[in-house]
């Protein structure tokens, strides 16, 4: 099961034991601030993950993915490749 949105390996998470978080497939609101822009992308389009969308991977994702502070080196696009299901 995936736990985000945008593949991030929530288990790899610096901030999943600190803040308690479970994942933001199981949480309304983000910890790091009101809204996250893939999450609100993947549940307007009602998507489990942003693999399952026909743009994977926008621009917005990669953004994410490889932003130097927060970013994984594309480490959650390989996640939501892997947990495609068509």
């Amino acid at each position: 099961m995936i736990e985000s949105r945008c593949g991030i390996l929530c288990n790899e998470c610096s901030y999943q034991k600190q803040v308690g978080c479970q994942g933001c497939v199981m949480i309304k609101k983000p910890f790091r601030g009101e809204s996250c822009p893939v999450k609100s992308c993947c549940e307007t389009k009602k998507y489990e993950h942003c693999g399952q969308c026909n743009h994977f991977p926008c621009d917005l994702l990669k953004q994410f993915a490889y932003d130097k502070q927060q970013g994984d080196d594309g480490k959650r696009i390989e996640q939501c490749k892997c947990s495609y299901k068509k």
